[in-house]
Parts: structure tokens; sequence; C-alpha cells
């Protein structure tokens, strides 16, 4: 199911800002060489990201699920000049290409790039979140947000990507295990009295979560 109208994709792209250079050359390879470029955030989700992380200023930024560092790279603009933005990615080959991407940026030096299982490595890293940017494995996301909601400032936010998954939770019923756990997910946090929330229709919707 399309949840944006490619008409209407097509027209707020044509009326954002452009990706900068580098984000387009990966976008272009990403869509040629890899089977899953679905799950890149692309122009408008990028911009998106860019901007809001450009607003807060964030000093740490934790995003779990790198793929290959499109979004990240979006995220790091708006670090703070002392901050570093932390990223997590399970797949050893995906990891190499995000490397390489990101060793082309201004800010490689602040982007710290974790292979392996983030529930076990998001313990490990003491930092307290400004802005935590969740795009992984949807079975895992309750998972991922009870790690790192306690990390997070009072007015830090979490943004959940896929929260609409590909319109499967607007299905009666919801079926499918990934559509299963992201209607989990986004019930989860509805329930959560200590954030305000959210649910942008950007892409296939993410959900703003800030921490009161």
């Amino acid at each position: 199911m399309d949840i944006i109208a490619p008409k209407a994709q097509s027209y707020a792209e044509r009326y954002s800002s452009p990706a900068d250079p580098l984000l387009e050359e990966i976008l272009v390879q990403t869509m040629a060489t890899h089977p899953e470029h679905h799950m890149l955030s692309g122009h408008l989700q990028g911009k998106f990201l860019e901007i809001f992380s450009v607003l807060l200023k964030p000093m740490n930024v934790l995003e779990i699920g790198t793929f290959v560092g499109y979004s990240a790279i979006c995220l790091a603009k708006g670090l703070h000049k002392e901050g570093e933005l932390h990223t997590i990615e399970i797949n050893e080959d995906i990891a190499a290409i995000a490397k390489t991407n990101f060793s082309r940026t201004n800010e490689s030096d602040k982007i710290i790039l974790h292979v392996g299982n983030a529930l076990k490595i998001i313990p490990a890293i003491e930092k307290q979140w400004d802005l935590v940017f969740i795009d992984a494995d949807k079975p895992n996301y309750i998972s991922y947000y009870e790690l790192v909601l306690p990390r997070l400032r009072t007015g830090g936010v979490i943004l959940a990507d896929n929260v609409l998954f590909h319109g499967q939770v607007l299905e009666e019923p919801v079926a499918g295990k990934n559509a299963k756990a992201i209607q989990s997910f986004n019930e989860y946090v509805q329930q959560d009295k200590s954030v305000e929330k959210l649910m942008l229709t950007i892409r296939d919707g993410l959900l703003m979560i800030r921490k009161k």
C-alpha cells in the first residue's frame, strides 16, 4: 500500500531543499545495487532528520540501525561542535559500506559506528541521549525504547521509523510479524504517560516521542 500518493511525494520533493551531492550519490548507488534499498531514508525524510537535528543541536545522538549511513549523515549535520553520533549496525558487510560513506563527510570524526547486537551495545554506551533514531528490526522496538528512555534527557526526543509499516497497521486485523510488532510498539508508547508523542505521515510513518 502506498501511504503517500506518488504525485504528492514528487510535489513535496520539488518544493524541498535538495539533498547534498554525497547523499544523492549514496541514494543512487544504493538504489542500483542493494536489494533492500527501500530501507534508506531518502530525500524527504533525510531532510527532515537533518533540519530537526540542526534545530535541536544535540550533544549525543544514538541511531539504532545504520544501514548504509544515509540517515546518520543527515542527523550528524546538526550535532553540537563537541557532539557525537553513535550508530549501530548488526550486519558487518553493510556496516563496511556505511563506514566508507562516513569517511567522505565533514562529520566523520563525530560518527562512531558500532557493529553488533544493539541490545548488547546500547547498555555499554555510557551517554545521556539528546536524540535517538530507532530504525532497526521491528520485533525489538519496544526493547530498544525501554533501553534508551531512562538515558534520554528531559526534553530529549526519540524518533521511531516505519510506524505505519507499509500501511499494514491500518488493516483489520493487523497481520504479519513485523506489522504486529509495530502495532504493539505504537500502543505501548501511546500508554506511556512520561512522554508526548506525535505520529507524522512522512514516508512510512515517523513517531516523534518527547520525554517530559
